[in-house]
């Protein structure tokens, strides 16, 4: 897969770009998550415009929940760094690399890739 790709909304060759930042930012840091892009909102229908999640069956937010989970797997196994999707502190959806499950995970992304 090229890593201009796009998966629905995120750009592989930009989050690939971001991780790198954010790992460099980790050093010594005892950050668990590293938020790699904030969408502003947490409204469901803005969220499904910004990642263009547009096969949802529902505008639920347990489906919702559900295709972010599956999306941000698939894009862990593509970028080979564990992300998750989650909310701020100001309640807006974020996109995170997760640092605390950084090392077990790697070995399952690997083999999954």
């Amino acid at each position: 897969m090229e890593d201009n790709a796009k998966i629905y909304g995120l750009c592989l060759y930009r989050l690939k770009y971001q991780i790198e930042l954010a790992l460099g930012r980790a050093e010594g840091s005892a950050e668990k998550q590293l938020i790699l892009e904030s969408y502003n909102t947490s409204e469901i229908d803005e969220i499904i415009d910004i990642l263009e999640i547009y096969d949802l069956q529902e505008k639920s937010p347990e489906e919702l929940a559900a295709k972010l989970d599956e999306l941000a797997y698939t894009v862990s196994v593509l970028t080979k760094h564990p992300l998750c999707f989650d909310y701020t502190e100001l309640g807006h959806l974020g996109l995170y690399l997760d640092l605390d499950s950084a090392a077990a995970s790697s070995l399952q992304l690997s083999k999954a890739a």
